[in-house]
């Protein structure tokens, strides 16, 4: 089992930027590609973007690519979302998830199998 927890989350405004972390603890989270999903009132929940465990390779959305940017520190057990330029659509509860792939950096939630509780991002304009 992995356990995952956000922290992070906040009010800022367009423009602005927000750092979440995910930290991770129980078995060996350092071997898992991780990624990040989101979902906003009454959509569904989407892929952000995603780390490869050694966090040589990542992959981001189109919706936040160059402004999203994903990083891991394997030492501390903890992957972060850099988010620059915030826009109000990118409102949601952010969650991170643990993959059981290596390399791979799935983009459907069903490649996930570890899910922290997730955190809010609230960007006014």
């Amino acid at each position: 089992q992995v356990q995952l927890v956000e922290s992070g989350g906040g009010s800022v405004q367009a423009g602005g930027s927000l750092r979440l972390s995910c930290a991770a603890s129980g078995r060996t989270s350092s071997s898992y590609a991780m990624g990040w999903f989101r979902q906003a009132p009454g959509k569904d929940r989407e892929f952000v973007g995603g780390i490869s465990w050694s966090g040589g390779s990542t992959y981001y959305a189109d919706s936040v690519k160059g402004r999203f940017t994903c990083s891991r520190d394997n030492a501390k057990d903890t992957v972060y979302l850099q988010m620059n330029n915030l826009k109000p659509e990118d409102t949601a509860v952010y969650y991170c998830a643990a993959s059981a792939a290596l390399v791979r950096i799935g983009i459907l939630e069903r490649e996930y199998h570890y899910w922290g509780q997730g955190t809010q991002v609230t960007v006014s304009s």
